[in-house]
């Protein structure tokens, strides 16, 4: 019995030394990825006070405070490809309002990675950011990792709205226009909109810099429905985003969008009919609202 005492308890030793070493490089790994994930913000916001501090001129900067979300806002999203369950999208405001060269910059990312059998015809991994103002409602700076079915490649943008210049990295430098926005921070400004006297069929427009390209965005307003979602009925502002015909969407009234109808413009589903099926996207979770929403009780 003893002998059988003594090889347990060699056992439950090496067990425990083993558990050990597991916890130690466990804890490496994830001061490492700390490290990283600190020294790459770190780099950002250098990048960011070069650009906000480089001049003085701050009346160059529109006046668009934002007021339809805060720090801390969660946005989850389940995307649909005909009847396939394909994916998940997570779109945060992280709760740390940034202070950058006297500019106070709301950090945003946005997940989207596919699930289930989807996951395994074509896998999706795409991480974006946005550096945004919150007093000028522009960003000054994008992040775009993409990884889908293999596939990568990388973007980090740097906006200047004083020099009204985009740096792209590798030496080049693209003029844009006032208020230009990122492909994130486009999707947070138009919720900044005022929407307040909207009638059907007026026209909205921002521009967005994509691809080294100023791209014009356009959504028309159709007008009011209330929508049956994961998250309860919701009064909506139904909107037609103006898309060229022809490449993807058969007719322009293929792509709808529907928002909450209330000051957090929430988008709650987003429906497209595209030349080979459908594409659908619906809300399933909200969290830390900046104001009360249009949920019909």
């Amino acid at each position: 019995m003893a002998h059988h005492l003594n090889y347990d308890d060699q056992i439950q030793k090496g067990q425990m030394k083993n558990l050990k070493q597991t916890v130690k490089i466990s804890m490496a790994v994830t001061a490492v990825l700390a490290l990283c994930s600190a020294g790459f913000k770190r780099d950002a916001e250098n990048r960011m006070e070069q650009a906000i501090g480089s001049v003085q001129a701050l009346d160059n900067l529109p006046e668009n405070p934002v007021k339809a979300f805060k720090e801390g806002e969660v946005l989850t999203y389940r995307l649909h490809y005909g009847v396939l369950n394909a994916g998940v999208a997570v779109l945060e405001v992280k709760p740390e309002l940034l202070d950058i060269s006297g500019r106070k910059v709301f950090h945003i990312v946005g997940n989207g990675y596919t699930r289930g059998s989807a996951d395994w015809f074509f896998k999706v991994r795409d991480r974006y950011e946005t550096y945004l103002d919150k007093d000028a409602g522009v960003p000054w700076m994008f992040v775009r990792r993409v990884d889908e079915g293999g596939y990568k490649f990388s973007q980090d943008y740097v906006f200047n709205h004083y020099a009204k210049k985009v740096d792209v990295g590798g030496g080049e430098k693209f003029d844009v226009p006032t208020g230009i926005q990122d492909m994130v921070s486009a999707f947070y400004s138009a919720r900044n909109l005022d929407l307040s006297s909207a009638k059907e069929g007026d026209i909205y427009s921002l521009k967005c810099f994509l691809d080294k390209e100023i791209w014009p965005l356009k959504i028309k307003y159709v007008g009011k429905e209330v929508i049956e979602t994961d998250i309860g009925e919701y009064r909506c502002l139904k909107f037609r985003p103006i898309v060229q015909k022809g490449r993807v969407f058969k007719h322009e009234e293929d792509l709808n969008v529907w928002i909450s109808d209330d000051p957090n413009h929430i988008p709650m589903r987003a429906e497209a009919k595209i030349l080979i099926g459908s594409i659908k996207m619906d809300i399933t979770n909200v969290r830390n609202l900046a104001h009360p929403s249009s949920k019909v009780n």
